[in-house]
């Protein structure tokens, strides 16, 4: 007994050693005794005896995540009795100590967890015994708001383990586990917490009341990790989380065709904190994913309608949404409109019209406050260009009203990006351009929205480029010109001209026509005069952010313009002979290899252009034979 009591003292003192002592030497020697103890013979009873008798949170912790390792290690696993007697304990533990430190509890749920998803297809009596999960937490749900948040976080924390595969164990094996608990457990957990939040929100739930708070949390955070269960185990990258399509199983159709399922989300984003919000707002995400075949063709218009009119509601209230987090969550939730119906579709609901003029306004509202949440707004563009790009197929009687929102869409785009020019070079703000990746995609989006009703960008293209370049010019024609004033200018032609570039590589052949190539002509023209412009001054000074706007203009000219599959007889063609005297393709690669040719002479220490300038160097070489002697002409400059 004294040699029990002197080792439980030696292991409470290692714990505080390496949680608390800021000695770096003895934080590392307490966490190599540590290790030891792991995997010494009598570490599963000296973890029972610091659970009963420790006198310190971190003596318990340390207690539960040794049982997690003994019961995950997959050579010399402990013996079933031996499991489900650790499971028994671990529940009767956190049912009889209320007042556990939150980190305490939630490594004995993790405990639970793994043992559970580990020991899932084994039997005692012909008796699966660890699937039960929802039987083990009943009387946590039954007691008060303390035991219930433990009940609800056993069942998240179990579906998240469920659902996550481990690199100790096969993963083939994962996926058996995972299908077997969707088939058998996941959506009564589904419906146990649907009904759960049916009754927090028909309460007059006191938010102030931190238990209260913590269950509600909780209780989203169960729902949103069944929505997003992996259910046909493909893994999804939530970096393409936009092109995502929820798996429901067919056995979940019930839940989606009540109606009041949705609607409970919605009623409770309105009814709740902005800081419940995001969460409330990912679960509707999801629930806006399910896939289209889970219903038939009525079916689906009726949930479509129902989604629609939430998010009506959403945006004729939308105080909320000044927090960052809701308004992120609330475009992917508007993305996933286009993403998972037609515009066909769309078009039939009721309220379609109202609809999409109040989300053409959040859009241009959100766009022209260009430095509020950036990375949101990639999803408001990603849903104008899906719809655009549906105008040509739509079969729909109903109007889409696309012809007079998206040229505003693409004019606040265009706008904010010009207006933000000043502000940033005055408050020493991080400018977007420096972030290619990010400007290239939202230009790719960019460039589909702006074809659609082409004539009217082209019209503002123009206007906003002629008012810039005549400014450009007169300043550097003017001996008294501020530097600053000189880079608003470069910086807003910058824009301009990745804008171009984006708009001319949107065209698409069979959906072109002469007026709109002959469009196109006008705004090359006017890149390739700025060209002339900005070349000759390249030995005073230059702009880098210009010059590389300038080579991803000639990469989508390239790529539209130049090449065997173009008419030659193109309207495009016959704008840059009349105003440049450039009469062919010829004559236009040779603008090309000037380009290429100067920038190497001016920009050779500079890597991101003369990068660039190789590339469309390499891109013009490949498969065009015919190019072959302008390009030797470059040995002889």
């Amino acid at each position: 007994m004294a040699d029990h009591v002197q080792s439980l003292a030696q292991l409470e003192n290692l714990c505080k050693q390496l949680y608390e002592t800021t000695d770096t030497t003895t934080r590392l020697q307490a966490e190599k005794a540590l290790v030891e103890f792991t995997n010494s013979p009598d570490c599963l009873s000296k973890c029972q005896l610091l659970l009963e008798r420790g006198s310190s949170s971190y003596s318990q912790l340390l207690a539960a995540t040794c049982l997690t390792k003994l019961v995950s290690r997959t050579n010399n696993p402990l013996p079933l009795e031996q499991r489900i007697d650790i499971r028994n304990y671990v529940l009767n533990y956190l049912a009889t100590r209320p007042k556990l430190a939150t980190f305490v509890t939630q490594a004995l749920i993790q405990l639970y967890a793994r043992i559970t998803k580990l020991g899932w297809f084994d039997c005692q009596k012909d008796d699966y015994v660890f699937r039960n999960a929802i039987t083990d937490v009943t009387r946590f749900l039954q007691d008060s708001v303390e035991y219930c948040i433990i009940g609800v976080t056993i069942l998240s924390q179990l579906t998240n383990e469920i659902n996550q595969a481990d690199t100790t164990h096969p993963l083939t094996k994962h996926r058996k586990i995972a299908s077997s608990f969707r088939d058998s457990s996941l959506f009564d957990i589904f419906t146990l917490s649907c009904n759960l939040l049916k009754q927090a929100s028909g309460k007059n739930l006191n938010l102030n009341d931190e238990s209260q708070h913590g269950l509600l949390m909780q209780l989203l955070k169960l729902t949103h990790n069944c929505l997003n269960f992996d259910f046909i185990g493909t893994s999804t990258d939530e970096s393409s989380d936009d092109l995502c399509t929820v798996q429901i199983p067919t056995s979940w159709r019930s839940a989606f065709l009540d109606s009041s399922t949705l609607q409970l989300f919605f009623d409770l984003y309105h009814s709740i904190p902005p800081s419940f919000s995001p969460l409330v707002l990912s679960c509707l995400v999801q629930i806006a994913s399910v896939r289209r075949s889970l219903f038939n063709n009525a079916e689906r218009a009726k949930f479509l309608s129902h989604l629609v009119d939430g998010v009506k509601r959403i945006l004729e209230n939308p105080q909320s949404l000044s927090d960052p987090n809701n308004y992120h969550e609330f475009c992917r939730l508007l993305a996933r409109l286009k993403s998972n119906y037609q515009l066909g579709e769309l078009v039939k609901v009721e309220n379609y019209p109202e609809v999409i003029r109040l989300i053409a306004n959040f859009t241009v509202t959100s766009l022209q406050h260009w430095e509020f949440a950036p990375n949101s707004v990639h999803y408001l563009l990603s849903l104008w260009q899906r719809l655009a790009a549906s105008v040509p197929y739509v079969k729909a009687t109903e109007p889409h009203m696309l012809e007079t929102y998206t040229p505003e869409v693409t004019k606040a785009y265009i706008t904010s990006r010009l207006e933000s020019v000043h502000i940033i070079l005055r408050d020493g703000l991080e400018d977007p351009l420096e972030d290619t990746g990010l400007v290239q995609q939202q230009l790719d989006q960019l460039s589909t929205i702006g074809r659609c009703e082409y004539e009217k960008t082209c019209a503002l293209l123009v206007q906003l480029f002629d008012q810039s370049a005549q400014s450009y010019q007169e300043l550097l024609q003017s001996a008294s010109a501020s530097p600053m004033d000189i880079a608003v200018q470069e910086g807003r032609l910058t824009w301009l001209v990745y804008i171009i570039g984006a708009v001319i590589g949107g065209r698409v052949s069979f959906a072109s026509t002469d007026e709109q190539d002959a469009m196109d002509g006008e705004l090359v023209c006017r890149v390739l005069q700025l060209m002339n412009l900005t070349d000759s001054r390249l030995a005073q000074a230059g702009n880098e952010k210009l010059e590389l706007a300038m080579l991803s203009f000639f990469e989508q000219f390239r790529k539209i313009y130049i090449g065997d599959q173009v008419q030659k007889s193109s309207k495009l063609y016959r704008r840059l002979s009349e105003v440049l005297g450039l009469n062919d393709e010829t004559m236009v690669l040779s603008v090309f290899i000037g380009k290429i040719i100067t920038n190497l002479k001016y920009w050779g220490r500079c890597e991101p252009i003369t990068s660039k300038t190789l590339q469309l160097l390499n891109d013009l070489s490949i498969g065009y034979p015919f190019l072959s002697p302008l390009l030797c002409t470059m040995g002889t400059v």
